[in-house]
């Protein structure tokens, strides 16, 4: 059984995308013989690669899974955080040799484009299983 860590970022300005995605998480991966042992929540997208480094040191776990949503805004902000999230996860996966798969939605989508991706918690899960067990054998 693949045990894995989620990191959920809470920023979320207008509803339930982020709960929506967690949701969906946890559903993937008892759908596919997998345990959520252990969640950290942090504020925003941003804060999400520290988050995933301790979830990735920890020995009972063989992935991290990583959500948020990152909603645009009146400057380029929402591309900042998009960056520095994703090559911050990047390089936790490569210095931690442990799977971090980005279930971060955005940047440079509106509202409505959030509702409609929050399937993306569930298949970061099925992405982090997945490439934990090849790398096992």
């Amino acid at each position: 059984m693949v045990q894995l860590g989620l990191v959920v970022a809470q920023y979320d300005k207008h509803g339930a995308v982020i709960e929506e995605m967690e949701h969906g998480a946890y559903e993937a991966a008892a759908d596919n013989d997998a345990e959520i042992v252990a969640s950290i929540d942090v504020p925003g997208s941003y804060d999400t690669p520290l988050a995933a480094d301790r979830l990735a040191r920890r020995s009972d776990i063989d992935a991290v899974a990583v959500l948020g949503a990152i909603i645009s805004g009146d400057t380029d902000h929402d591309q900042i955080i998009g960056n520095a999230a994703a090559q911050g996860l990047t390089d936790v996966s490569l210095d931690r040799d442990t799977p971090v798969t980005l279930g971060i939605i955005g940047p440079g989508m509106s509202q409505d484009e959030a509702e409609a991706r929050t399937d993306k918690g569930d298949s970061a899960v099925r992405s982090a299983i997945e490439l934990a067990t090849e790398l096992e054998q």
